[in-house]
């Protein structure tokens, strides 16, 4: 049995894929811990696994313009950067260490760069978890980059020109992990070749690729010790979670609802999302759910439309008819793995990207926040609904993911990494 240390610091979509890793280690008589913000202690431990804080905690979730400034497109990634990974590096570094002393393995996810120096440190392997394509800038398959959300409709522009775009990114974020420079130099630990935050982040033991290769085939230019595994699905059906009594009747007493969320992170800044979606759906004249978290809907609304603050994704989606959402990687997966179409208003960091690869898997439609209005998402949705090449690949799409397993490719990986470990000390 090892002692495997699994830290993500963001939203439920950072979070849940780390809590189905953990379940399934611990399944397999691993000694778990789950090291993140001090927010989600309740649910964690309410699954009986073990945890640990570390700092920064996720002060974004009680505050909206907080997470308004973390979601603005251009800037939202630099600020997530300069304001809250490399602003608390040290703490978060103090924490882990503490909390890794003893472990044989470190899984971290993309937020956590403190892991990799408490790793060198105690001289134990590391393994880095990547959620989403777009944290692989690569030249063959390019991403939609948020600082430059322009170049996404010239994504097949010449090797040479994508490279330049690389090198632009990285300049544009040297001054960024200066931080992360400074804290290695202090510990004594060897000076990194490339940017920590671009193109020298990728563990030398492995890389989990956590999403499905339907969404992104694996590319010349990506880390040589890549294992796509994916997705890695948790939403809370496992603890337990369900849907309320409410919500039940109003999906069995009618035709199949158009689902609007805008997932565990952006729901806090909507602005006007769930206004238009309403009057989006009376113009189409469709029932609708809406997920709103702990917004407050201030108008009457029709018997057709139903409020929720939360419902596990993989219990309402594949019981929508399209789903409506802003393109985290989370909501993303669950909404490829439902089957349905979808309409994605992307914010920041890799949202954009998601969208444009939903798009371009033909089970999607991109609307951006600024024409987000119920005209406009009306009449996409119509597209959506009534083309039947929009749901036939949908579904196409759906049963793909579903006869995947990422957890048990991704911890059977994990298992082999330790192996190796093992073996080398013997």
């Amino acid at each position: 049995m090892s002692r495997i240390v699994l830290t993500t610091i963001g939203s439920l979509g950072d979070l849940h894929p780390q809590i189905a890793l953990a379940l399934e280690l611990q399944k397999r008589d691993h000694d778990v811990v789950l090291a993140t913000h001090q927010e989600y202690q309740e649910p964690i431990e309410k699954l009986g696994l073990e945890f640990h804080r570390i700092r920064p905690d996720n002060t974004a979730l009680r505050d909206s313009q907080e997470m308004s400034r973390m979601m603005e497109l251009k800037t939202g990634t630099e600020y997530v950067i300069r304001n809250w990974i490399c602003r608390n590096l040290r703490e978060t570094y103090t924490d882990l260490i503490s909390i890794a002393k003893d472990a044989d393995l470190i899984i971290a996810g993309e937020g956590v760069v403190a892991a990799r120096l408490v790793a060198e440190k105690l001289g134990i392997s590391w393994v880095f978890a990547v959620l989403q394509p777009a944290s692989f800038l690569s030249v063959y398959d390019p991403s939609v980059i948020p600082i430059f959300p322009f170049l996404g409709k010239y994504r097949r522009l010449d090797s040479m020109l994508n490279r330049g775009i690389i090198q632009l990114s990285k300049i544009i974020a040297k001054s960024w992990a200066k931080p992360i420079h400074q804290l290695r130099q202090e510990l004594g630990l060897p000076k990194l070749v490339g940017n920590p935050i671009i193109d020298d982040k990728y563990s030398p033991y492995l890389v989990l690729a956590m999403f499905s290769p339907v969404f992104a085939k694996p590319q010349p230019d990506w880390a040589s010790n890549t294992v796509i595994t994916g997705f890695t699905f948790y939403d809370g059906s496992e603890a337990g979670t369900k849907l309320t009594p409410e919500l039940e009747q109003f999906l069995d007493r009618g035709e199949a609802p158009i689902v609007f969320t805008l997932g565990s992170a952006t729901v806090m800044t909507p602005g006007n999302f769930y206004q238009e979606s309403i009057q989006a759906a009376k113009l189409l004249n469709r029932r609708a759910v809406l997920l709103i978290g702990k917004n407050i809907i201030a108008e009457n609304l029709p018997e057709s439309i139903i409020t929720v603050n939360y419902a596990p994704y993989s219990q309402i989606f594949p019981r929508a008819c399209a789903i409506v959402h802003q393109g985290g990687i989370g909501t993303t997966a669950q909404a490829l793995r439902a089957g349905h179409p979808t309409l994605v208003m992307p914010y920041s960091h890799d949202q954009p990207d998601n969208a444009a690869r939903a798009e371009r898997l033909g089970t999607s439609l991109t609307i951006s926040r600024k024409q987000y209005s119920a005209k406009r998402v009306a009449e996409k949705l119509d597209k959506l609904l009534n083309n039947p090449q929009y749901r036939a690949k949908a579904a196409d799409i759906g049963g793909m993911v579903q006869a995947e397993n990422g957890v048990r490719v991704a911890c059977d990986a994990i298992e082999k990494q330790l192996q190796s470990v093992g073996n080398s000390l013997i």
